[in-house]
């Protein structure tokens, strides 16, 4: 059974599943789809046209579904966001929707979004991502599967991070991050995340095969996208975690982020 406070705000046009909790001088607007067993804490807001997932926890004081921080967006244009299954959003969270009709910023399954940490509008982020407090993400940016974000960190609009990196507190980030390293201070990548890659039960043999792949792109400070061509060729990248590094940075005009030496 589902328990809504008599103070909270809810839409008759809100699709509304199973055994919900909505909380004190919460909001749910208009169009609004939250799924079995979601939550909205007090003060809570979710606005038109969001999408939750089974499961989904909204803090107090977090706002989803807000307008691009965009100066040329017109609000009269129709769009949402996603929250997958069993996301944590915790107090103070902002999540925009997209700026494009009928688009949506996406949130993975099984993310914990850390108090005041910020995605902006048509971003999409992976399954099992964590941005810890205050990490920011402009628009228009992709995350991989399983990324954390530390405390504190910017990422610029419209790049890439790969699966599996792990982003420092307070990193500035401005250009694409390639799967499975560690990022720290501004650009500078700091070697394969293998605290990472055995947490989620790599394989050794593919490890081992990252670190070549690792090692034959930053292997001198010249194109890596050219030295990762070049280890396809030569027969690297079989399993899947080391053909997605590789692979990566195949996507001609874009800027990687590198180690110093």
């Amino acid at each position: 059974m589902s328990e809504i406070d008599p103070t909270a705000i809810v839409s008759p046009n809100a699709e509304l599943g199973e055994d919900l909790t909505i909380g004190p001088y919460a909001i749910v607007e208009s169009e609004v789809v939250l799924g079995d067993g979601c939550i909205v804490e007090a003060h809570g807001i979710v606005r038109k046209g969001s999408i939750l997932d089974n499961g989904v926890r909204v803090d107090s004081f977090a706002v989803l579904g807000g307008d691009p921080q965009d100066l040329s967006f017109d609000p009269r244009i129709e769009s949402g966001v996603k929250i997958g299954e069993g996301v944590e959003i915790r107090e103070g969270v902002t999540v925009h929707r997209s700026s494009q009709e009928n688009g949506f910023t996406e949130v993975g399954p099984g993310c914990f979004l850390m108090g005041n940490s910020h995605i902006a509008h048509d971003c999409m982020v992976g399954a099992g991502c964590v941005l810890a407090n205050g990490a920011l993400l402009g628009g228009h940016i992709h995350i991989g599967n399983d990324v954390f974000v530390g405390g504190g960190a910017g990422i610029h609009q419209f790049l890439r991070v790969g699966e599996g990196a792990m982003i420092g507190g307070n990193a500035a980030v401005s250009r694409d991050v390639p799967p499975r390293v560690i990022l720290a201070e501004r650009n500078l990548v700091c070697g394969l995340n293998l605290v990472g890659l055995r947490r989620l039960k790599i394989p050794k043999e593919t490890i081992a095969e990252l670190k070549k792949c690792y090692a034959a792109v930053y292997q001198e400070l010249t194109n890596p996208g050219k030295l990762a061509a070049a280890a396809l060729a030569s027969g690297l990248g079989q399993a899947k975690e080391a053909r997605s590094f590789l692979e990566f940075f195949q996507k001609n005009g874009r800027r990687f982020c590198r180690p110093k030496s």
